[in-house]
C-alpha cells in the first residue's frame, strides 16, 4: 500500500514551480535589456555555414534567467524541506565536529552542492556564450560541476544501482570510483544533449520543460512510496524549480524567438537531467535511472543521430552540422512551429512511456522493451535517410 498520496506529496511544495515561473518570467526580458544593451547577442550567419539562419541578432542571457528562476524555487524549497531546521543544524554540526561523512546524506547539504554545481555550469556556459571556449575548456567545466555534486553527496550510488541489477556487488573500493566515473560521464553527455538540441527557437525549452515534468511524475511516485525520505522530497523539489523556470522563459523563446537561452542555458537543462538521473540511482535499483533514460530519450536520439553521422564522415563529434533530426525535417518541408511541435507531442510521448513501463512492468522487462522500442526507432530513422551522412560546413557546436 502507498504510504502517501499526490496531494500529501505536493502539498506543501506545489507553489515553488509558481515562485520559479513569477522569476523567470519577470528577469528574462530584464536580461533581454541587458543583452541588447551590451550587445550580447547571437549573430547569424546567413553568408557562412548557415548554422545561424535567424534573421537578425538575438539577445543571449535567457540560461541567466533560467538559472534565477530555478535558485528562487530552490531558496523556497531549503525553507519548507522536510525537518528543514534539523538538516540545517546537522550541516553545522557535521563542519564542526569534522564529520564530514555525514554531510553526503544530509539532504541539505545535497540542495547546497545542487546549487553551486547549478551556478558554476550556467557560469561555464555564459562564458562560452561571450568568448567561443573550445570544446575541451567546455568539458572540463562540465567535469568541475560534476565533482561539486560528487562533494555534495550526489552521485555515488549510480554504480551499485547497475552492479545491484545484474546481481553482481563488488566491495566498496571499486563501487564509489566507478560511480564518480559514471557521473562524470552522465554530466557530460546530457549538458551536450541538450546543446545539440538547442537549433530552433523555443525546441531545448520546450523538451526539457517536458522531460522535467516527466521527471517530476516519476519522482511524485517514487515519494508516494516512501523509497527514500529526504531524497524524495529533494526530487519533487528540483523538478517544480526546473520545470517552473523554464515554462517562465518559454514565452519570450517560441518562435519568433526574442530573447536564446545560449550554452548557458542548455548546459544548465542537460546538468539537470544529469542530477535527477543521479538522485532517481539513490535506491540502488537502475530500473529509475533507465526510466529517466526513457523520459529523456528525444535528445539521446539526436545525439546518437549526431555522433554516429559524424564518426561517418571522419570529422569530429564536436564539429557542427545542420543534420540534426529537426534541421533534416525543416529541409524536407516543415515549418519551424511545426517541427517544434512535433519535437513537443514526442517529448511528451517518450516520457509517457518512459514513467509507465517504469511504474507498471517488472525492471528486466522493462529494460528489454526499452531496448526495442529504441532498435524500431533507429531503424525507422534508417529507412527516412535520417542517419546517412550529409556533406558541407562545419563549425565547432
Amino acid at each position: 500500500m502507498p504510504e502517501y498520496t499526490v496531494i500529501q506529496v505536493l502539498q506543501d511544495v506545489w507553489w515553488i514551480g509558481v515562485v520559479s515561473l513569477i522569476v523567470s518570467l519577470a528577469l528574462t526580458p530584464v536580461v533581454r535589456y541587458v543583452a541588447y544593451r551590451f550587445r550580447i547577442v547571437d549573430r547569424p550567419d546567413l553568408g557562412g555555414a548557415g548554422l545561424k539562419p535567424h534573421a537578425r541578432p538575438i539577445a543571449y542571457l535567457g540560461g541567466v534567467a533560467i538559472c534565477l528562476g530555478v535558485l528562487a524555487g530552490i531558496a523556497c524549497y531549503a525553507g519548507v524541506m522536510p525537518r528543514a531546521h534539523y538538516q540545517w543544524a546537522a550541516v553545522a554540526l557535521s563542519f564542526s565536529s569534522g564529520k564530514f561523512l555525514e554531510l553526503m546524506v544530509n539532504p541539505a547539504w545535497n540542495l547546497v552542492a545542487v546549487a553551486v554545481a547549478f551556478v558554476v555550469i550556467t557560469i561555464v556556459g555564459l562564458v562560452d556564450d561571450l568568448r567561443d571556449v573550445t570544446p575541451r575548456k567546455k568539458v572540463l567545466g562540465q567535469v568541475l560541476a560534476a565533482a561539486i555534486l560528487l562533494c555534495g553527496g550526489v552521485g555515488w550510488r549510480i554504480a551499485l544501482a547497475l552492479f545491484k541489477t545484474v546481481g553482481f556487488m563488488p566491495p566498496a573500493y571499486v563501487l564509489l570510483p566507478v560511480s564518480a566515473l559514471l557521473c562524470l560521464v552522465i554530466v557530460i553527455a546530457t549538458c551536450n544533449a541538450t546543446n545539440l538540441l538547442d537549433g530552433l527557437d523555443g525546441l531545448c525549452g520546450g523538451v526539457t520543460g517536458i522531460i522535467a515534468l516527466g521527471f517530476l511524475v516519476l519522482a511524485v511516485h517514487l515519494a508516494i512510496w516512501a523509497h527514500a525520505p529526504g531524497v524524495d522530497e529533494l526530487r519533487v523539489g528540483l523538478c517544480l524549480a526546473m520545470a517552473g523556470a523554464v515554462l517562465g522563459f518559454l514565452p519570450y523563446n517560441i518562435p519568433p524567438a526574442s530573447i536564446f537561452m545560449g550554452d548557458a542555458g542548455s548546459t544548465l537543462l542537460g546538468f539537470f537531467v544529469a542530477t535527477m538521473m543521479a538522485l532517481f540511482c539513490h535506491e540502488g535499483n537502475a530500473r529509475w535511472l533507465v526510466a529517466a533514460c526513457a523520459v529523456f530519450a528525444l535528445p539521446i536520439l539526436d545525439t546518437a543521430l549526431a555522433v554516429v553521422r559524424r564518426l561517418l564522415l571522419g570529422r569530429s563529434i564536436f564539429a557542427g552540422d545542420r543534420s540534426h533530426l529537426y534541421d533534416q525535417l525543416v529541409d524536407r518541408g516543415m515549418s519551424v512551429k511545426q517541427v517544434v511541435v512535433l519535437f513537443y507531442v514526442l517529448a511528451a510521448a517518450t516520457a509517457v512511456i518512459g514513467v509507465a513501463v517504469a511504474v507498471y512492468v517488472r525492471g528486466r522487462f522493462a529494460m528489454a522493451m526499452y531496448a526495442v522500442l529504441l532498435a524500431i526507432i533507429w531503424i525507422v530513422f534508417g529507412k527516412l535517410g535520417m542517419i546517412k551522412p550529409r556533406t558541407g560546413p562545419t563549425r565547432q557546436d
